[in-house]
């Protein structure tokens, strides 16, 4: 499998700073920020699976575009996997007809652009030899993590979350986990504002990655702009077992 990174940045400011969105072979997207801006029509077209860690607009903010963009030159709907929660933030806040039409039931309810599928903490997906598993995460809204398991190695993506104990544990029990994609929002000056608002700063991380017993690559996303730099120095006095580096857009990872 081969997860590309579309957009990992924790907020806006140029055209490099373009928030969550990677892509998963052709055909599967996790999160869908402005990242997602930057693939093409035929790009967009073969996106059949679109996996939501959490309804934040930076991590959903262009999904409705894509699925109004392609949704009538497709033969099937793009499916949208989320928690309960996270469905129901769609239905009732985007596609509600009043920000954005309900693309789950254009052209109508038996033929729609898109469809939404419930998954539940610890539920995989099988996709043609590959299993996409939501694990817990602990953020302000219900949020999950996403490992992602070619059969030979693995992936987990963390997307927004503070320190999480059960979402440790479930790093651990990956036979074979290659990467970490792992949020760090906030420098350790905002340590009050990553705990108020369930994000990581470089001294949470330490600890996060402390309590591992893998020994993945570890790569940063959701770097504030205008901050990023001075997180990644702090981030690289980090005396662990572990050396994390910054993800950059474009970035794939195999695995």
């Amino acid at each position: 499998m081969k997860f590309r990174v579309l957009g990992c940045s924790g907020g806006i400011g140029g055209q490099e700073a373009r928030t969550s969105a990677f892509l998963v072979d052709d055909d599967v997207l996790i999160d869908g920020g402005t990242g997602v801006g930057v693939l093409g029509y035929d790009e967009l077209l073969r996106i059949d699976h679109i996996f939501v860690t959490h309804a934040h607009l930076d991590h959903i903010g262009f999904i409705p575009l894509l699925v109004d963009t392609v949704g009538n030159d497709r033969r099937s709907p793009i499916t949208v996997y989320g928690t309960v929660e996270t469905i129901r933030i769609l239905r009732s806040h985007i596609f509600n007809w009043l920000v954005w039409p309900d693309f789950s039931a254009i052209p109508d309810r038996h033929r729609p652009f898109m469809r939404f599928q419930v998954l539940k903490v610890g539920e995989a997906v099988a996709l043609d030899g590959r299993r996409i598993t939501a694990l817990p995460a602990l953020h302000t809204v219900p949020a999950v993590a996403y490992c992602l398991d070619s059969g030979d190695g693995q992936l987990i993506y963390t997307g927004d979350t503070t320190h999480c104990p059960p979402l440790i544990d479930a790093i651990n029990s990956q036979p074979a986990l290659r990467h970490l994609v792992i949020e760090t929002a906030f420098s350790d000056a905002q340590h009050g504002l990553a705990m108020a608002s369930r994000h990581l700063c470089p001294s949470l991380l330490a600890n996060f990655l402390d309590a591992l017993s893998c020994r993945p690559e570890v790569h940063i996303s959701h770097l504030k702009p205008g901050h990023g730099e001075r997180t990644m120095a702090q981030i690289g006095m980090y005396g662990g077992a572990l050396q994390p580096t910054m993800l950059t857009n474009g970035q794939v990872l195999s695995f």
